[in-house]
């Protein structure tokens, strides 16, 4: 195989260089990583033999100069290197691993870091395992016999680390029951065994997207020592934990009974705002009732608040913000207006006792108030869908 490419254009990006196929694409998102891209392509020279293709493609959100000295350093790499600047780093590294996999012409695609922790000398045995095993997914893990985190600067970020791992093992029990190492950024997919489209990543935890989304249907592991960075600044940070809770959440709400279950989590967690915002109305010397209302009110917009974020965050782009308010604060309304006609007909109607006919009439109005969210707030409208069809055709 040659170091030949050429460029095509790609919506969304910068110039594209897409070189020809290989054994294996490795598979690099980079973020002002200019210090790292040397070493690491030498790196990748070394440890990668002739009898196995490859090409490398570099996938960068960086506001420095790190395509130029991807470009500069390419020349003296025996196989092809592709940059795909993105003008827009939507979904973070993550974002930028997918539109990897999207570029990648080879069966196996290899994902790993440019800050070079992930040892690329490991490249040949994720691909001879997941043949040998008959994989679609080879994870290399920190946490089986023979690996190590090593390179995990300080007890705070081992400690994240870990509950990061136990907090994703813990609410994807069965889809994860054989990655040891899910937080992990290096692994060996299967081209065959992941669809780029049907990936919505939001952060840099990209491995926990592919193997919730994708599923694969066989996972082997192979240990190895995380590295310390050669150079530059990690780019974990509080605003990437935040994200990750809300990758977290917008996985684990896929479905709908998981999103009718955190919807009623999160109703129920609205009683504190409620009730704070009755006390303090009622303390200022405003009567009950339109103390109520009003109280109710801080308890909609709480939710409104949560649900956005964490259950539908995915579908906020069929609507404008206040259009969302609006719809989603009606019917929270008309749940209060609803409830009590609906109480007294089934203590006046079925002879319910009071206790027992309130239990059910919230029971109901939730699932009510639920599929009206779905349908009324956060489905796209039905004249949106006819246009895309058309314009798609």
């Amino acid at each position: 195989m040659s170091g030949h490419e050429y460029t095509a254009p790609v919506p969304g990006l910068e110039a594209v260089e897409v070189p020809e196929p290989g054994a294996v694409t490795i598979v690099v998102p980079t973020f002002n990583e200019s210090a790292n891209i040397r070493r690491l392509l030498r790196q990748i020279t070394e440890a990668v033999p002739a009898r196995l293709p490859c090409e490398v493609v570099f996938v960068d959100d960086s506001t420095d100069d790190t395509p130029e000295v991807i470009r500069e350093a390419a020349q003296d790499c025996p196989f092809p290197v592709a940059v795909l600047h993105r003008e827009e780093p939507v979904g973070g590294l993550g974002g930028a691993v997918v539109e990897g996999l999207k570029a990648a012409t080879s069966e196996w695609i290899v994902v790993m870091d440019g800050d070079c922790q992930h040892p690329p000398s490991l490249v040949p045995e994720l691909v001879a395992t997941g043949e040998r095993a008959n994989a679609a997914l080879v994870v290399a893990s920190r946490y089986i016999e023979g690996g190590s985190r090593a390179g995990l600067a300080g007890s705070y970020r081992v400690a994240v680390s870990r509950g990061a791992t136990w907090l994703t093992k813990a609410l994807f029990p069965r889809r994860l029951h054989s990655i040891s190492d899910p937080m992990s950024g290096f692994f060996a997919i299967r081209r065959s065994a992941v669809t780029a489209e049907a990936l919505k990543p939001l952060g840099y935890k990209i491995l926990l997207e592919l193997a919730v989304r994708s599923r694969p249907r066989q996972v082997a592991e192979v240990p190895f020592v995380f590295q310390d960075r050669f150079a530059g600044e990690s780019k974990s940070s509080a605003q990437e934990g935040l994200r990750f809770l809300r990758h977290l959440a917008g996985l684990r709400t896929a479905s709908p009974v998981a999103r009718m279950v955190g919807f009623g989590l999160i109703g129920a967690s609205g009683f504190v705002p409620n009730l704070a915002g009755l006390w303090a109305l009622t303390a200022l010397g405003l009567h009950y009732v339109p103390a109520e209302i009003l109280a109710n009110q801080f308890g909609v917009a709480w939710n409104f608040l949560l649900i956005e974020h964490l259950l539908f965050r995915d579908r906020r782009a069929h609507r404008r913000w206040w259009d969302r308010l609006g719809r989603f604060a009606l019917l929270a309304n008309a749940d209060l207006v609803l409830r009590i006609p609906l109480i007294a007909l089934l203590v006046g109607r079925f002879g319910m006792g009071a206790l027992p006919a309130t239990a059910l009439a919230l029971v109901l109005t939730f699932v009510l108030r639920f599929v009206g969210t779905e349908a009324l707030v956060y489905l796209p409208r039905r004249r949106g869908n006819r246009t895309t069809a058309r314009r798609a055709v």
